[in-house]
């Protein structure tokens, strides 16, 4: 009971946050429907329950969008019918898809937090791991049966975004660059070394085309789905998702290893003082981070996308950083947090379509989401909310990385 009452005690604080923003975001959904708005002058009652009327159809819209309609799952899974089931359970797992690479991106972000290290290059990461698995997957086409493709397309794409990672951690180690800076500039180098490969390899850039993409994968290697339905594009990469949760988890909190790179993060020089490695465990973070990185990169561009394109990232890296933090730096928030930033998208999109509320506005209440999580204390004074013990977790980022928040 205690560590069920812990945890609760951990989750209020990012709940009400959440809370908080919906709340907020509905008053700003009211105040720019204009239709209702127009009559205030003759009709204020009416006016006023119309408006939160919208509110509430527009998150209605949202849910369904995010999850589905319980109703149309229900009788889809009464009927049996194939087409029908998979259009009943596609909001619920193209939202599953969305969270997957968030996942593996947000539990990058965290070990390099956990170690002191402000990581936000994880789009560039990313961006060389999926170039690497495309590159791999176009040279053992027809060579080597397709699951060895699978597996050599996703290992290569790990170790070049794990080597990509590496860079910042040794230059921060050895020479003291920042790597808040080193890693803008290899997001930069990235971009523009992948726009000119597609620009100028013909074995990667497909054929007749006008823009900078590569070849269909989908032909040579798949990630296999997870349920065989039309439409559905959920496949394992969601399940690796989750191990890698479990996996990072045990490394940082189960080993000894684990302890360095927080030891590290929490204090170079005493981690020096114990006989830790400060400048390895950097390193170590960094590409480590980099490796998670880069094997979103492969199972985007060999399962969900299937090709390389120069925008297959879409900010990803960057909507890691937020999300890490909203889940206090710890893998199964991080899961959490990518559930709901996947939600917000994919449930934003029904929203607009139904209700006509523009997408901007979804962004607006995602940025007001991770504006109350970064400021707890605001949210404990508007909930007064007492607090219990002070929280550890975000002071693992070293004093220099906090610096930079």
């Amino acid at each position: 009971m205690k560590r069920i009452g812990a945890v609760l005690r951990r989750i209020l604080v990012p709940f009400l946050a959440v809370l908080t923003a919906l709340l907020l975001g509905g008053v700003v959904i009211i105040l720019t429907d204009f239709d209702h708005l127009k009559n205030i002058g003759t009709d204020p009652l009416g006016t006023v329950g119309g408006a939160v009327q919208g509110v509430l159809a527009a998150y209605g819209a949202m849910l369904a969008g995010a999850f589905g309609d319980p109703g149309r799952i229900a009788t889809a899974f009464q009927t049996g019918n194939a087409a029908d089931i998979a259009r009943a359970i596609r909001p619920l797992t193209e939202t599953l898809v969305s969270a997957a690479p968030l996942i593996f991106c947000g539990l990058a972000i965290s070990i390099s937090f956990r170690a002191g290290m402000f990581n936000i290059g994880g789009d560039g990461q990313l961006l060389i791991g999926a170039l690497a698995a495309t590159t791999v997957a176009l040279a053992l086409n027809g060579v080597v049966p397709s699951p060895v493709i699978l597996i050599a397309t996703i290992g290569a794409a790990t170790l070049a975004g794990a080597a990509w990672g590496f860079v910042p951690g040794f230059l921060k180690a050895r020479t003291g660059a920042h790597e808040v800076i080193t890693t803008i500039m290899l997001n930069y180098i990235a971009s523009l070394f992948v726009f000119f490969i597609l620009t100028t390899s013909a074995f990667l850039r497909a054929a007749g085309s006008t823009t900078p993409v590569s070849k269909q994968l989908s032909a040579i290697v798949d990630v296999p789905n997870i349920v065989s339905l039309p439409t559905i594009r959920l496949d394992y990469g969601f399940v690796v998702a989750l191990l890698m949760a479990v996996a990072v988890s045990f490394l940082l909190f189960r080993t000894t290893k684990g302890f360095e790179l927080r030891a590290a993060g929490f204090s170079p020089t005493a981690a020096r003082y114990a006989g830790m490695s400060a400048g390895g465990s950097m390193m170590l973070a960094m590409s480590l981070s980099g490796g998670l990185c880069g094997m979103a990169g492969g199972f985007l561009v060999i399962g969900t996308v299937g090709q390389l394109s120069l925008d297959i990232s879409g900010g990803i890296g960057f909507n890691a950083i937020a999300l890490a933090l909203l889940a206090g730096l710890r893998p199964s928030g991080v899961v959490v947090s990518a559930l709901l930033f996947g939600a917000l998208t994919q449930g934003g999109k029904r929203m607009g379509i139904d209700t006509g509320i523009p997408f901007d506005l979804l962004l607006f209440i995602m940025a007001l989401v991770i504006m109350f999580v970064a400021a707890p204390g605001l949210i404990r004074s508007i909930w007064h909310v007492r607090v219990s013990k002070p929280a550890p977790e975000i002071a693992s980022v070293s004093p220099e990385a906090a610096g930079t928040l």
